[in-house]
């Protein structure tokens, strides 16, 4: 006779009925199980629940618990390094480049309004692309703050300020283009405009009600830095890059996502094999 042992997993997808049970994919930090769960009541994807794993294939499931008090982490991936040494060294970045007094006034704008950084915060940087983890936003951010702060050295960009800027507030659309309070999906906006839109029209609202202090050039630039920050139109930006700050994000950006996805299939490859074809990278890896 099996084991039986209580656990507590997250509903992450209903694949199929099976007479009168369901069969669901749940999951926590240990990874993911298939339950058959007994049609007692409607169940919602992203719902918690106690059930009786007794570690076979599918878990036949008589009876559950719904588990209201819980926290999110315990559930869904969350990048590995602690948020708040992330935050810490985005405003180590920020404070030696970001200094006029424009670029400050927009910087907090967003980075001193508590309901904008409790998003920023927990929001994952994709759903499956990159970064697809809670903190995973502010992870990817603070690596395309630092790959353009190099850029920008190396290569005597001549305005720094604005490349460092944009890098901070390229994905900030990502907040509610991204649903991350469960398993990880699209929002309909996200959906309909993608994060490039939501975040111009972001920096919009904020220059609005920040009033009349910033200079033409600026506006232009930083919302040209993150309009372009795909680089080509074929890739998802509204316009192709154009300007030295826009290359520099760009290919930040572009590194961190393509080394961060790397670094996702060495966890799953051991060391002088091949990776699974990644459709992403269009490629396997040799590892």
């Amino acid at each position: 006779m099996s084991n039986k042992t209580k656990r507590t997993l997250m509903i992450m997808k209903r694949l199929y009925k099976d007479g009168n049970k369901t069969v669901y994919s749940l999951s926590d930090k240990n990874g993911y199980i298939k339950a058959k769960v007994a049609n007692k009541g409607k169940l919602d994807i992203g719902q918690v629940i106690e059930i009786e794993d007794n570690n076979e294939y599918v878990v036949d499931v008589s009876n559950y618990k719904i588990i209201t008090d819980y926290k999110l982490e315990d559930y869904l991936p969350t990048s590995k390094m602690p948020i708040e040494d992330i935050m810490d060294e985005i405003e180590e970045i920020s404070k030696k480049y970001i200094t006029s007094p424009q670029a400050v006034k927009l910087n907090d704008y967003f980075f001193k309004d508590e309901e904008f950084l409790a998003k920023f915060k927990k929001c994952i940087g994709g759903v499956s692309m990159h970064h697809n983890y809670i903190g995973g936003l502010a992870e990817h951010t603070l690596h395309v703050m630092h790959l353009t702060q190099i850029f920008c050295e190396i290569y005597h960009c001549r305005r720094p300020e604005i490349a460092i800027l944009s890098a901070k507030l390229h994905d900030i659309g990502k907040i509610h283009e991204l649903f991350y309070e469960g398993p990880f999906k699209y929002t309909l906006e996200g959906e309909l405009e993608g994060h490039i839109v939501i975040g111009v029209q972001m920096i919009d609202r904020a220059l609005r009600e920040c009033g009349n202090v910033f200079s033409e050039d600026f506006i232009r630039r930083v919302k040209g830095c993150i309009t372009q920050h795909h680089g080509k139109i074929e890739y998802g930006s509204p316009k192709a890059a154009n300007m030295e700050e826009s290359f520099i994000l760009n290919y930040a950006d572009s590194i961190d996502a393509t080394l961060n996805k790397i670094n996702q299939l060495k966890e799953s490859c051991e060391k002088d094999n091949w990776s699974e074809y990644e459709r992403k990278l269009d490629t396997r890896l040799y590892l």
